[in-house]
């Protein structure tokens, strides 16, 4: 016969009368909490995108990478390479220490035990072997041999028929019929004993069981399906509830995106590029490039003009030293190098004269 699928069992009228109201009052408490909760997930992923993220690669990631590329790849490489060449150096001594120890101390040692040791070691277990013999022997005579005589000539015959003999008639005809009169009353004693057993149980079946088996069948049970109905169909309308305020937060967050981007968004990029844009670039090209060229300029003139000004502060310093010890005046330029009394001057500059003023006023 083949299996027919069962059909779901038709719903009572309490189920009928509790879905309806309950999935109401649970959509209109439930919609707020979906709408708020979306909000913050949004926020959330918005805070982990532009902050969160961020954040975590300027101050982890790319310090750890370059901690780990300029400081730890470096220093791994060179604990590898010093570790190699102390791996080299170590396994260098250990074969230097094996030649030592096998050269001398293996080979001498191999050579004591086969010609020394191993003729010695037979001749002393020979001599062994011959003297526990003895020994053996000896002992068997004066310890075991007069034990096992005694106990088989005299210990044996006394035990068994002092003891065993007169037990076993004691177990038989007294111990034994003894141990089934003690088993036939503990039976009697038993079977007492389970009839008042089987008559205080049947009296607490009557007295407990009975009034709790109906308390359970004719009140709990009742009880228990209706507040499990009621649970279940609670459980179902918080999730239909949640279902649909997911469809109202999106339809809610689409319209409110829609409105933003009409009201906000369009208006804001008409501004910037109808405006703005054509605004910053007559900004650009009427004003700041023009002020920036007059302030090049300026700057340039005024370059040309301190130029000029230190270069006529100049001359008028060389004539006046020229009219006061009538010759070139000793001036440091910075493209000159003198030494004193030397001919090395650095590389490119040309010497200065040395003036003596005695000279120059004789």
């Amino acid at each position: 016969m083949e299996n027919r699928p069962t059909s779901p069992a038709p719903e009572g009228c309490l189920t009928i009368a509790i879905r309806v109201p309950v999935r109401i009052v649970v959509l209109v408490l439930v919609v707020p909490v979906r709408i708020v909760w979306d909000l913050l997930a949004a926020g959330a992923k918005v805070l982990r995108r532009a902050v969160l993220a961020p954040l975590w690669r300027a101050l982890v990631v790319i310090p750890f990478g370059w901690l780990y590329a300029c400081v730890l790849t470096p220093l791994g490489h060179a604990t590898a390479w010093l570790g190699r060449v102390v791996g080299a150096g170590i396994g260098w001594l250990g074969r230097g220490v094996a030649w030592v120890a096998v050269t001398l101390v293996a080979v001498p040692v191999a050579w004591a035990y086969r010609t020394v040791l191993a003729p010695l070691g037979r001749g002393v277990a020979r001599l062994a072997r011959g003297t526990g013999r003895g020994l053996l022997w000896l002992l068997r005579a004066v310890f075991v041999w007069p034990p096992v005589t005694l106990w088989r000539w005299v210990l044996a015959p006394l035990l068994r028929y002092g003891l065993v003999v007169p037990g076993s008639w004691l177990y038989r005809h007294v111990l034994t019929p003894a141990g089934h009169a003690v088993a036939l009353l503990a039976t009697l004693a038993a079977a007492g004993l389970a009839a008042v057993g089987r008559g205080l149980a049947a009296l607490a079946v009557l007295l407990l069981v009975v009034p709790v088996v109906w308390v359970y069948r004719r009140l709990l049970t009742p009880l228990g399906r209706a507040v499990a109905v009621v649970l279940r169909e609670v459980g179902d309308a918080i999730g239909h509830a949640w279902r649909a305020a997911g469809f109202v937060s999106r339809a809610v967050g689409r319209a409110l995106k829609w409105l933003a981007r009409n009201l906000l968004g369009r208006p804001v990029r008409w501004v910037y590029a109808v405006l703005l844009t054509p605004v910053g670039h007559w900004v650009r090209e009427a004003v700041l490039r023009p002020a920036k060229k007059a302030a090049l300029a300026a700057g340039r003139s005024a370059r040309e003009a301190l130029a000029a000004a230190r270069e006529t502060v100049r001359a008028a310093r060389r004539d006046a030293w020229r009219a006061l010890v009538g010759g070139p005046p000793r001036e440091r330029g910075e493209h000159r190098a003198r030494t004193l009394g030397s001919t090395t001057t650095a590389s490119g500059a040309v010497p200065a004269p040395e003036i003596s003023l005695s000279k120059t006023e004789g």
